[in-house]
């Protein structure tokens, strides 16, 4: 696996992933162990060049539309869910689901989708103002913690200028955020 990320700080993020989506799984009654795969592959993808990404999406059947096709890195997650399935031979619908969910979220998210949602967003790598206050909201409150780290993520994607995508609005919307 470490040799299919390609990046030693790439796979030091997904170690993390899956040890805080392991923690987050444990809390909200969610399988560790899938947790842990999910974490350990939810970015198989994540250094394809934007071009590869549509070419492996293409190929097998992954739609894009005009949004993905402007932003490549979107589907990374799906692509990422088809290569734990191809090459690591993940069959598990749980684990995948998380892994496909993990970048955008989705109108309906499973209490493992969530662990993997939150743990790749507010694992300890990432660096950003709210992230260990979202983390302690997270080990103890999962429909908070998405409600807010969704809220922070549109946020976000606003002042960068960037659009949210359909899946991104609509687990907002799920998990409560005022979506304009």
């Amino acid at each position: 696996m470490r040799e299919q990320i390609g990046q030693e700080h790439r796979y030091a993020h997904s170690v993390r992933v899956a040890r805080c989506a392991e923690i987050l799984a444990r809390a909200y009654g969610a399988s560790t162990r899938k947790a842990r795969i999910a974490g350990m592959l939810h970015d198989l993808a994540r250094l394809y060049p934007p071009e590869r990404l549509i070419t492996e999406a293409d190929a097998r059947g992954i739609p894009t539309g005009e949004l993905e096709r402007a932003h490549p890195l979107l589907l990374h997650a799906s692509v990422g869910a088809a290569l734990a399935r191809e090459d690591f031979g993940v069959t598990d619908p749980e684990i995948l689901s998380a892994i496909s969910k993990h970048t955008e979220g989705a109108s309906e998210m499973s209490p493992l989708d969530c662990a993997v949602y939150l743990a790749d967003t507010l694992e300890p790598g990432r660096d950003f103002a709210e992230r260990a206050s979202l983390w302690e909201l997270a080990r103890k409150d999962v429909h908070a913690a998405m409600r807010e780290t969704l809220r922070e993520m549109l946020v976000y994607l606003a002042k960068k200028g960037l659009p949210a995508t359909p899946s991104a609005l609509a687990a907002a919307r799920a998990f409560g955020v005022e979506v304009s």
